[in-house]
């Protein structure tokens, strides 16, 4: 017999900064979810290492952050949204010191303790706040903890979101979503959750690529699940690849902050020679894309298999102090910081475009909100400047907050929602199709579409997901769910949508560059790069 629908005023998919922050500034009268695929503190906020870029010193300028994050999106950042998340970062980072945050300070014997600030690529002045070398960590743990003491708000973990369900999907008349089937992964079950507002904020992609600096969870969900909603999609060629992660065979996943490059480490050949110089004048400063792709081309050029990140020319109590977590990790591996260079590779790391949402974090479905890397707000353009994402995931958690409380009195809850069907399904006996498909999509989503592309490569990956879509496609309706499965639906649809935006741009612009088209074109392609599903419909205001 099928359980009863879960109710909650508002239903928030995914537990990072932009999740936890829009819970927090919901009122304590309306009921919410707060639904996570492992635990509450497992995704990318917790292993964000540099900080979040906010104007907070005299000498810095909102017209200076403006102007340097218009410059790293290369062109097509929309600055009406730049402009309003930049002036907003100040009030939010006091918000967040609110939440119990531990930034670094420093103390001034003339004001007292005040904010250490530090500089990354891309930025023009010291203005990335940060929690030593763990901002993430410190940030997810903080709000963590405020979130467990609200008592309107209901944790979900271990929770995997499979579908939205809206209107349309119902054949009711409307669009507006009413809620979502999400598989509990405990006791392997479908639960179906109703709510009168839907807020994805899932994280991003990366692993939909062989090699990133993601945790396992990050197998964009929520855009998956937007676009087989119906809502457009933007700007997913660019994906950002990190410089710099630890390169060794036991090491998953660790990486190794822009903030040493931003505090003077030095980017190094085997040879022990320094290169940046011949890729950028602003050498180890520039944005990540320039940065990500002078050490792929050298690494190719060389063929190593890793480069090195040097900081063992400060003082070694300077190194301890401000980066206390890399220093440790990198010990258990051997490698002292503070006397030899760090092994280092590039990785996926951050997923530019997404779900296509407006300034109040609305989404084409009426209802439906996406916040964090999930989306696509025009704020990051065609490259994400360094320290500006948990800014966003914070701005917009604010902005879809107001803009709930705005509607909370025209949306009902909804009712006669259906139960997930499973009777015409069976248990999977064909598991290693899906390991399979898994290995093969991101070796060449790496492969093909990786830091440097080309026609014939994006025409190979073209082929492939067409045929892996189909496989999945008849798996998933012959079998009943499972994490990897859906995972796997997920990731091949991320996939897709990253190939088909990748082949529309026929130039290069910020993280996509392609040797067919080397060169950028602003007469034709100097904006976003938009795909509509075939069940788009325009959300009449």
């Amino acid at each position: 017999m099928a359980s009863s629908p879960i109710l909650h005023d508002v239903l928030i998919i995914g537990s990072g900064a932009a999740g936890l922050s829009l819970a927090l500034r919901l009122p304590a009268d309306l009921s919410v979810a707060l639904v996570s695929k492992q635990r509450i503190n497992e995704g990318n906020t917790y292993y964000a290492q540099g900080g979040i870029s906010a104007v907070l010193h005299e000498r810095d300028s909102i017209e200076s952050h403006v102007t340097d994050t218009l410059i790293a999106g290369a062109g097509i950042c929309n600055e009406a949204v730049v402009r309003l998340v930049v002036e907003r970062g100040p009030e939010n980072i006091q918000w967040l010191d609110g939440q119990g945050v531990a930034f670094t300070r420093f103390p001034n014997p003339a004001t007292g303790p005040e904010f250490h600030l530090t500089r990354e690529g891309g930025h023009s002045h010291r203005r990335v706040i940060h929690a030593a070398d763990h901002t993430g960590k410190s940030v997810q743990t903080s709000l963590d903890e405020q979130v467990m003491q609200r008592p309107n708000i209901d944790i979900y973990e271990n929770h995997l979101a499979l579908d939205l369900i809206t209107e349309g999907k119902l054949n009711r008349g409307g669009r507006r979503v009413l809620g979502a089937y999400i598989y509990d992964l405990e006791k392997n079950q479908v639960h179906t959750f109703g709510a009168r507002f839907v807020v994805i904020a899932t994280g991003g992609a990366g692993k939909v690529y062989l090699y990133t600096s993601n945790p396992d969870v990050a197998t964009g969900d929520g855009i998956a699940m937007a676009w087989r909603a119906g809502c457009r999609v933007a700007n997913m060629e660019f994906i950002q690849f990190h410089p710099t992660c630890l390169y060794h065979p036991l090491a998953k996943s660790f990486l190794i902050t822009e903030a040493v490059r931003g505090e003077g480490g030095h980017l190094l050949l085997p040879s022990g020679e320094r290169f940046m110089h011949r890729f950028d004048e602003r050498e180890e400063l520039a944005p990540r894309d320039i940065v990500a792709r002078a050490i792929d081309h050298e690494m190719k050029r060389t063929g190593a298999d890793h480069l090195l990140l040097d900081i063992s020319h400060k003082p070694a109590l300077f190194v301890r102090e401000h980066f206390p977590t890399i220093y440790s990790e990198c010990l258990k591996f051997g490698i002292d910081i503070t006397r030899e260079p760090i092994p280092v590779v590039p990785a996926a790391h951050y997923t530019c475009g997404g779900v296509v949402a407006d300034s109040n974090a609305q989404t084409d479905i009426p209802g439906l909100y996406c916040i964090g890397e999930a989306a696509y707000t025009g704020l990051h353009g065609a490259n994400r400047m360094a320290s500006n994402s948990l800014l966003e995931c914070l701005v917009y958690g604010q902005l879809a907050a107001e803009n709930i409380l705005r509607q909370r009195d025209s949306m009902p809850m909804p009712t006669d929602l259906p139960p997930w069907d499973e009777s015409r399904v069976s248990d999977p006996n064909e598991e290693v199709m899906v390991s399979h498909n898994w290995d093969e999509l991101r070796r060449f989503m790496w492969d093909y579409v990786g830091i440097v592309r080309s026609n014939r490569r994006l025409e190979r990956a073209k082929r492939r997901i067409k045929m892996l879509k189909q496989e999945i496609r008849e798996y998933y309706s012959d079998f009943r769910v499972t994490n990897d499965l859906l995972e796997l639906r997920n990731l091949v649809d991320v996939a897709d949508l990253i190939i088909r935006s990748a082949r529309r741009r026929h130039e290069s612009r910020g993280l996509h560059y392609n040797l067919d088209h080397p060169f950028t074109d602003d007469q034709l392609q100097k904006g976003p790069t938009i795909l509509y599903p075939d069940n788009y419909c325009p959300r009449r205001y």
